[in-house]
């Protein structure tokens, strides 16, 4: 099936020829939808903290953060261009060719978003800078330059939004000037994730196109930021490595190939991003998506949150590791009201239940089958009320190896042509905002190899097409779903407040992201 030149090419990248032979192997199988067994609600699955258990983990938090070894990291995902953002505008501009078109096309309802955006281009945190550099809104006759002012927003003769990634767009203005999600986030740093030393460690990962503008926005806000929150800055990138593209096929599940014959390979999504994550070595991880970030004024409830969250996480975490030292520590001696102990802290608190068809563990079974589901990283996942977001949710679902776990499911991952199934899903009251917190040491303080607790058989395929061309491409397992379906994990419910994601332009009018009070 394949030539020399397409084994260089596995090479190049890093892929060994037999990840390649089970990817094709995977388009012709497909892959299984996850069984659900009940959405995961308030006290059942997702747990709900006091004011009280908030503010006494805080208290704990910020003495922890005090301890001389304790290192948080804020690991962001920020590849990507932001052109999804301005969709609305690019079909207009091309539609309307100029700016008398454009004001009658401007009355048609298939434009509302884009005229909400032209009524409302002062309230944008780039206006200065579009208004500048076209010359005023309005012409000498008092037209608005509708074309021009998309021209100059959007394309390389101007601010170049079509390219760049969101987190160096313009979100929120501030008196002293507008602000990028890239310095919010450094902001949100500082405020929850220094260490006692006042260093703050942020990962962002990034396309190779933009890891420069990145470098030089994070160098600027440094300077400013390090002198008015009293930190210091450490800031590293890492791109998606060529290792986890995934190879492309036609219809009939041949490798697609180009025009001059090479093999088309595409990246494998956000759960290719595992990788990066698996190279991060912090005592927790907090993981959230670039564009979810909020102005000052309403930092507050995030920052108590992660805070709160994060001292959930590591007691979590302390009780797994005294159960693991008892049970690697002589286990035949454990006393068996002990064991009980490990096996209803692990269905009851960590909601994993064993196989159905196990009725029974002679002893030695039962330690091995606590201490392979005790070790293992961890991770507390804020969830929001469900508000009509598309994305993933938190359900109970059984698992390949017969065990019941609380997953993130996204809804490619669900048979909705199952009746039982839909109305599962439609049932959920809660929604993944990406909002993660992770520990990825064992209790021997090494740390886990997290590629070994992804399930491979939660990809998705999606048919694409390349130059009139169609094709089937292959997504890696989700970062936040399927990468990380082998975790310890708990779910915790979080104020919608803290999730405000910019997914179009018209996003950045909403009163969350406007900086008047």
């Amino acid at each position: 099936m394949f030539t020399t030149h397409d084994i260089q090419q596995f090479e190049k990248k890093d892929i060994p020829l037999s990840e390649i032979e089970q990817q094709i192997s995977n388009f012709k199988k497909g892959f299984p939808y996850m069984r659900l067994l009940r959405p995961a609600a308030i006290d059942d699955g997702i747990i709900r903290l006091t004011e009280d258990q908030i503010t006494e983990a805080i208290e704990h938090y910020s003495t922890r953060i005090k301890t001389n070894n304790f290192q948080p990291v804020k690991f962001v995902p920020a590849s990507g261009a932001a052109s999804r953002m301005f969709q609305s505008l690019f079909s207009f501009l091309e539609a309307a060719g100029d700016n008398q078109i454009a004001e009658t096309l401007l009355s048609d309802d298939q434009y509302k978003v884009v005229k909400q955006v032209f009524n409302h281009l002062p309230d944008f945190a780039f206006y200065a800078e579009l208004e500048k550099g076209v010359g005023g809104i309005k012409d000498n006759e008092g037209n608005t330059r509708y074309c021009e002012i998309l021209n100059f927003l959007l394309s390389d003769s101007g601010l170049n939004y079509g390219f760049l990634p969101k987190g160096l767009l313009k979100f929120h203005q501030y008196t002293e000037g507008p602000r990028t999600p890239v310095e919010e986030h450094m902001i949100e740093g500082a405020l929850y994730g220094a260490n006692s030393k006042g260093e703050v460690k942020l990962h962002f990962t990034v396309s190779h196109e933009h890891l420069e503008y990145f470098k030089q926005k994070t160098t600027q806000a440094s300077k400013i930021f390090e002198s008015k929150y009293g930190v210091e800055y450490h800031i590293s990138f890492s791109e998606q490595k060529p290792s986890t593209d995934t190879i492309a096929v036609d219809p009939d599940n041949n490798p697609f190939r180009n025009a001059d014959g090479s093999l088309l390979f595409r990246p494998g999504g956000h759960g290719a991003l595992l990788d990066n994550l698996n190279d991060i070595k912090a005592d927790i991880i907090f993981v959230k998506n670039i564009d979810n970030v909020v102005p000052d004024k309403l930092k507050k409830e995030t920052v108590r949150y992660k805070k709160a969250l994060a001292e959930l996480l590591l007691n979590y975490q302390e009780r797994i590791f005294n159960y693991l030292q008892w049970l690697d520590s002589e286990p035949e001696f454990i006393p068996d009201e002990k064991l009980v102990e490990m096996a209803m802290f692990v269905e009851k608190e960590l909601c994993t239940a064993p196989p159905e068809k196990i009725v029974s563990f002679d002893k030695m079974s039962l330690v091995h089958y606590l201490f392979s589901k005790l070790n293992r990283p961890i991770r507390i996942c804020g969830m929001v009320k469900n508000q009509g977001e598309p994305g993933g949710g938190p359900f109970w679902a059984r698992n390949s190896d017969g065990t019941v776990s609380l997953q993130i499911v996204e809804s490619s991952q669900i048979d909705f042509k199952d009746a039982n199934q839909k109305r599962i899903a439609d049932h959920s009251t809660h929604f993944n905002p990406v909002d993660l917190i992770c520990a990825v040491y064992n209790y021997k303080g090494r740390k886990f190899d997290l590629k070994q607790f992804s399930d491979p058989e939660t990809g998705f395929i999606s048919h694409k097409s390349k130059e009139g061309k169609p094709l089937k491409a292959l997504e890696l397992p989700g970062l936040w779903n399927g990468a990380m379906s082998d975790w310890n994990t708990l779910f915790v419910d979080v104020p919608v407040i803290t999730f405000n994601p910019v997914k179009t332009v018209n996003d950045l009018l909403r009163d969350e992201h406007q900086t008047k009070n």
